[in-house]
């Protein structure tokens, strides 16, 4: 199926620019736009429609960028599907932040009963995700894990269970592609 992007898109992604400008990833120093870009990437191969593509580059605006307002600015941009995608996509909304393991707990919860467009941006989010951190552990080592609030253990954890809560969904290539990369980290890590 061929989902053409339109000046929505377009209108999005300076959105996400602006939003996102002086934001950096996780000890990489890499400007936090290579994340939104990629994660919007893996949902328009996956045959996301316009509507997940946008929210694929708005998936963190929530959580990092301004909560519930933020989350108002983009319903009233882009609709009620966009802004519903993204709060799906939310593990928090604004600061501080509940505690790693009940907030990481709840959000596997509410992607086991999720719609199929937020776990398409979600399962996008994690894929990239994991490979940043399969990537940092290949140049920094064990110190990677200290970047992360539920250190190794939580870590790996975390992904294990996405696996297993994106299998439950859907058995494709990009299911596939999260487990491998996450049986790479738990054979690094162990």
């Amino acid at each position: 199926m061929v989902h053409i992007l339109t000046g929505r898109f377009k209108d999005a992604l300076g959105f996400a620019f602006d939003l996102h400008a002086t934001q950096i990833r996780k000890g990489s120093g890499v400007a936090y736009i290579a994340h939104l870009l990629s994660v919007a990437g893996l949902v328009i191969e996956d045959g996301g429609d316009e509507d997940e593509s946008i929210a694929a580059l708005l998936h963190d605006a929530v959580e990092d960028q301004g909560g519930p307002e933020t989350l108002e600015m983009i319903r009233e941009r882009y609709g009620e599907r966009v802004a519903e995608i993204v709060e799906g996509c939310s593990d928090s909304q604004g600061l501080p932040k509940p505690p790693w393991r009940g907030r990481k707990e709840a959000y596997i919860a509410h992607l086991r009963q999720a719609t199929p467009s937020v776990r398409k941006v979600s399962l996008a989010d994690k894929i990239h995700n994991a490979r940043d951190i399969l990537m940092s552990h290949q140049i920094c080592g064990e110190v990677v894990w200290t970047r992360f609030r539920g250190g190794k253990e939580g870590t790996l954890w975390y992904y294990r269970t996405l696996v297993e809560v994106f299998r439950d969904n859907r058995d494709d290539a990009l299911v596939a592609e999260l487990d491998r990369v996450v049986t790479e980290l738990e054979r690094l890590g162990g």
